[in-house]
């Protein structure tokens, strides 16, 4: 039995020639996502020219808007901090074999307990700061636990485990907001206002949280490369009977990961209300964490390569709102574009899931009946 190298997988999936499986991998690492990016943009152009308007105007409009100019380069930066930590958190799932659709629900815990140690403690800013961060990222950690538990002790799918706790989280942040931590005297769904001490500043046009989100993906491009756990994490992703054979606890490494990338993705929670909304209010962390689906998708499971995904949404998302002013085109339009690339991105993926489970299944029956 050889043990195939991750990074010459693509999603765990290998060509039995080692050299063209691994030129292969790195030319669809590039080229899948492009063509799903660029087709996703003609059916939008399509849509766009339905509504009356050129799409290459509509693109011009949304694409200047949100890089022409300083101001508009700050709000991608912000927009795609929470969205590299959201990717990472769904890739550090894939990396591992699952599929954590929680971490939307992982985010808004994460930003609401990064909140509540925000504004109820008096810290000097160093120790104010790094104890608000980590409490969300504990607290995006024990949510996604819950999942990492049923699906490592009790085999129970972290697909429908984590879309039911997305549910109970958006039930269960309200609630706090809207009850036991809601801003005194005060009408909205929201918490007090941070502490001071626990704001992140900006280096210069810089939000110091997007510095945060490129320092966690390379480390993580380092952690899954190179160390023995990331080693853990990707064997069992590829195969967890070797995995099971060669030593190492899949049980143990599953709830691992699951609470890893909770925690990513209350890393995420936190830095937004860290650096952005300054308290918890709930519609402003709307689709964060389902657009990391997208983005560890496009990035193809690789942490580094989560930051221009990233910033291609933050950027969509950023130009959205100019595009309707400007020219009368619905925002909707992308998510529509969004969507497409998901879709695009994800139909390979899932095929060769299909195909790959087909084929171990069949391997399994023929090893059973005296099979090599």
């Amino acid at each position: 039995m050889s043990v195939t190298d991750p990074a010459q997988t693509d999603l765990g999936f290998t060509d039995p020639d080692p050299q063209r499986g691994g030129r292969w991998t790195r030319v669809q690492a590039i080229v899948l996502p492009l063509a799903s990016v660029l087709l996703a943009f003609a059916i939008g152009g399509i849509l766009i020219w339905f509504q009356g308007v050129n799409p290459l105007e509509a693109y011009w409009v949304l694409f200047s808007s949100a890089l022409g100019d300083i101001d508009g380069l700050t709000r991608v930066m912000e927009k795609s901090t929470p969205l590299v930590l959201t990717g990472l958190a769904v890739t550090v799932g894939l990396r591992t074999g699952l599929f954590n659709i929680g971490a939307q629900g992982q985010l808004l815990v994460g930003a609401i307990g990064a909140a509540w140690a925000g504004y109820n403690f008096q810290m000097p800013t160093l120790i104010h700061i790094p104890f608000a961060i980590a409490f969300g990222m504990l607290c995006g950690a024990a949510w996604a636990s819950i999942a990492g538990v049923l699906r490592a002790y009790r085999s129970v799918s972290e697909v429908i485990t984590t879309i039911m706790l997305n549910a109970v989280a958006i039930a269960f942040v309200d609630y706090l907001a809207s009850r036991p931590l809601k801003e005194p005297d005060q009408p909205l769904t929201r918490t007090p206002e941070i502490a001071e001490s626990a704001a992140l500043a900006d280096f210069g046009i810089v939000p110091s949280g997007f510095v945060i989100a490129l320092f966690v993906s390379v480390f993580f491009g380092w952690f899954l490369a190179r160390t023995t756990q990331g080693f853990r994490f990707n064997t069992v992703g590829l195969n967890p009977s070797a995995a099971n054979y060669a030593g190492i606890g899949v049980k143990k490494t599953i709830f691992l990961a699951m609470a890893v990338s909770g925690a990513l993705a209350g890393m995420g929670g936190a830095v937004e209300t860290l650096g952005i909304t300054g308290r918890f209010e709930p519609s402003f962390n709307a689709g964060l964490g389902f657009d990391g689906i997208t983005i560890a998708l496009l990035a193809r499971a690789n942490p580094i390569a989560t930051i221009p995904a990233a910033l291609l949404v933050g950027t969509l998302r950023s130009g959205a709102a100019s595009l309707q002013f400007q020219t009368g085109i619905e925002p909707e339009v992308v998510d529509v574009i969004l969507a497409l690339t998901l879709l695009f991105v994800a139909a390979p993926i899932v095929g060769r899931l299909l195909f790959r489970k087909r084929a171990m299944k069949q391997t399994t029956v023929s090893s059973g009946w005296g099979g090599a």
